[in-house]
């Protein structure tokens, strides 16, 4: 055996220390260009109409991080809004009550600038961005209620309206405020020391002393001096989406989700972790279940595997766990206890990315006028809504005045004004970009059955009425991350919102849910399922950093 004298031990380990960092890093790959600067916008501070209106001022709406219960010292006091204000990540990674995001906040709404028309916060609930832009059956549609076809028309709809503190009508206004932004910019903020110089220089990237990590590819590239205002605005809304669509949770060269418990547990057992080729994902969750209840000695994950570092409990997936899992998958029925949850929650991505009425804004109407009042309210067909714009439609740049009385919160106030989801986008002549995807979606909905879509029935004011306080399946990977829960942002813990479903479905099945989705009479949970649910959706959590 060769023994190593003490004076080369040191020596040795600060080689090994050296070699194992250099390993490290050769693994951290830079991001590509495009990559890079699209974050640089993501967090600029100076698009906003707080901005605008003087630099000098700080927003005084994002002064403190708001939660379900409390207000936390901002890491943006002293700036005004940007997008990273609603989609933050380690923040408040250290933070007591608070803690990592997958590009979520943590208000059950979030802030937006004060202006004169009183609204302080935005009408739902912050969406994690993590995965929001995977490929999906009917393409991308964006917001709760599908508003937008893809993330461009996202982006530049953030920087111009009210979000950013921009009201209806003054889209013009702001699209030449970030287009000044840029043009002006100098090179000498802490963005611009961190992400590659100027906007002039980053932007054109035909300066020599560029560095190749910040150097755009041609396609990227625009030169501010020649291009216009509507120009820039395109020019920024790509570079940020390009980023946001860089936002996946971890996966392996095969495109097998790798980073929660759950994951190591269809790894360890063999399971399928993907569809086969042609399968929908129907059929695949079906076939996950299959294969699941047709284990006879499952492989447990436990805390000896793996450890998490962002989320207080244990990296486990055990026989709690798998319990949750097969009600999770489970259809159920008048003498089967299941969840129907992967009804709109498909493995492996966990939604479907389509729009279903879970109950949640009828029973939140109720609970503040009274039992069997949404039921009541008068909800116009299409041809009356659309003929009478303002009185039912969402303001937008066209119909600045319109009273947005079916997008707003209800309050005990404003009898009759409620947020109806899907029902203020589909067949809006405002709104024309998502229409073809949502009426692909609605049709299938309508028939159950493509191969028998009868296209003479499919037609937009019978389409109309599937829409009503529909919204969009959000995905439960790292829920761990993401609370307040639904589009109101009203259930703090995962056990709130489950419980919620126990109750909707029996609205459903009892036939007292107005347009309630038919894949509620198929939840059969009692009190006691709860918990089994509850493991298993936190055996989705991953450390996303």
């Amino acid at each position: 055996m060769t023994i190593l004298h003490n004076s080369l031990i040191k020596p040795l380990s600060v080689l090994l220390l050296i070699a194992c960092m250099l390993e490290a890093a050769a693994d951290e790959t830079p991001d590509p260009a495009e990559v890079a600067i699209g974050e640089r916008l993501f967090l600029e501070t100076r698009f906003a109409q707080a901005y605008f209106t003087n630099p000098e001022n700080a927003d005084p709406s994002i002064s403190h991080t708001i939660t379900s219960d409390s207000q936390l010292a901002s890491p943006f006091r002293g700036k005004t809004i940007n997008c990273r204000v609603c989609h933050m990540v380690d923040e408040h990674q250290n933070t007591a009550g608070a803690g990592m995001r997958t590009y979520a906040d943590f208000a059950p709404r979030s802030p937006v600038p004060a202006r004169n028309d009183g609204q302080k916060f935005s009408g739902r609930n912050s969406m994690i961005m993590v995965n929001v832009s995977i490929p999906r059956k009917y393409g991308e549609l964006f917001h709760y209620d599908g508003e937008f076809n893809s993330l461009e028309d996202l982006v530049r709809a953030t920087l111009t309206r009210r979000n950013f503190g921009w009201l209806p009508g003054e889209e013009k206004t702001a699209i030449s405020h970030v287009a000044r932004v840029i043009r002006d910019d100098d090179g000498r903020g802490e963005l611009a020391r961190e992400f590659g110089g100027s906007y002039r220089k980053v932007l054109k990237s035909a300066d020599k002393d560029l560095a190749a990590e910040f150097t755009l590819p041609v396609t990227y590239r625009i030169d501010i001096d020649k291009a216009s205002d509507r120009q820039i605005l395109d020019a920024v809304a790509r570079l940020i989406s390009t980023y946001v669509r860089d936002l996946e949770f971890a996966t392996n060269d095969d495109n097998h989700y790798i980073g929660s418990p759950y994951d190591r547990f269809l790894e360890l057992n063999n399971l399928p972790r993907t569809p086969l080729k042609g399968e929908t994902l129907a059929a695949y969750n079906q076939r996950l279940l299959q294969s699941v209840n047709a284990l006879k000695k499952p492989r447990f994950v436990t805390a000896k595997d793996d450890n998490f570092t962002y989320h207080k409990q244990d990296f486990a997936f055990a026989e709690e766990e798998l319990a949750g899992m097969k009600l999770f998958l489970a259809q159920g029925s008048d003498n089967e206890r299941g969840g129907n949850c992967a009804a709109c929650h498909q493995a492996p991505h966990f939604s479907d990315f389509s729009f279903h009425n879970t109950g949640l804004t009828q029973v939140n109407y109720d609970g503040i006028h009274g039992e069997g009042k949404f039921m009541r309210i008068n909800i116009p067909d299409l041809s009356t809504r659309n003929l009478d714009y303002n009185r039912y439609l969402p303001a937008t740049e066209k119909h600045p005045k319109a009273s947005s009385r079916f997008r707003s919160e209800p309050s005990r106030d404003t009898p009759g004004v409620t947020d109806l989801g899907l029902w203020n986008v589909f067949s809006n002549p405002d709104m024309p970009n998502p229409q073809t995807k949502l009426e692909n979606i609605l049709c299938n909905k309508f028939n159950q059955d493509e191969s028998k879509i009868d296209l003479d029935q499919c037609i937009p004011q019978r389409l109309l009425p599937m829409t009503i306080a529909a919204f969009k399946t959000p995905v439960l990977r790292d829920l761990g991350h993401s609370n307040p829960y639904m589009h109101t942002g009203q259930f703090n813990t995962v056990e709130d919102a489950v419980r919620f479903y126990i109750t909707s479905s029996t609205l459903a099945r009892q036939q007292q849910l107005r347009n309630a989705d038919r894949d509620l009479q198929h939840i059969n949970l009692g009190v006691n399922d709860i918990d089994l649910l509850v493991s298993f959706l936190k055996a989705l959590n991953e450390d996303y950093d």
